[in-house]
C-alpha cells in the first residue's frame, strides 16, 4: 500500500566512506546516475542544489532542493518543491548503512507531501521506484569500479 513514502535498497561491497565519496561527487552523477542529467551543489545543510532529472528520450526537469540533512558516510537528506510549499513536495534521502567492514546497504527513499500526491500516486509508485531501483544498480556498480580503480 503506498503511504506517500517509497524507497529501494542495495547492498554494495563498500566502506561508507566509498559510498559517501560517489554520493557527494555531483558533478560526476550524469556520468554514472540514470536519474539525473546534471546535479551541482554542495551537500551540506542549507545548501540549494540545481538538480535536472533525466527523462527517458526527453527534455529532463530542473529543481532546485535544498539539502536539510547531511552526515559524512552515514547519508543526506535534500528537500525539493514543485512551485510552492505543500503543492507538490519530495524529502529525498540517501542512507548509508555498515553492515560488516567492506559492506554497506544504501537506502534511498523519498517521501511525498503536496496537494498533488493523489494525483501522482500511480506514476510515484510504479515510475519513480523504478527509477531509484536503476539509480541503486547503477550507484553500486560506480562504488564498485572506483573501488576497483583505487
Amino acid at each position: 500500500m503506498f503511504r506517500n513514502e517509497i524507497s529501494s535498497e542495495v547492498t554494495i561491497e563498500a566502506t561508507p566512506a566509498e559510498v559517501w565519496e560517489v554520493l557527494t561527487d555531483l558533478p560526476r552523477y550524469g556520468e554514472w546516475n540514470p536519474g539525473f542529467a546534471e546535479i551541482t551543489g554542495r551537500i551540506e545543510v542549507g545548501a540549494r542544489l540545481d538538480a535536472t532529472f533525466a527523462k527517458d528520450g526527453g527534455r529532463g526537469m530542473t529543481l532546485h532542493p535544498t539539502v536539510t540533512a547531511a552526515e559524512p558516510g552515514r547519508g543526506f537528506t535534500w528537500l525539493g518543491r514543485l512551485v510552492l510549499p505543500y503543492v507538490f513536495d519530495g524529502e529525498h534521502r540517501f542512507e548509508i548503512h555498515e553492515l560488516a567492514p567492506d559492506r554497506v546497504r544504501v537506502v534511498q527513499g523519498e517521501r511525498f507531501r503536496g496537494l498533488l500526491v493523489p494525483f501522482v500516486r500511480r506514476m510515484i509508485e510504479r515510475d519513480t521506484l523504478a527509477m531509484f531501483e536503476r539509480v541503486n544498480a547503477a550507484l553500486a556498480a560506480r562504488v564498485e569500479d572506483v573501488r576497483a580503480a583505487a
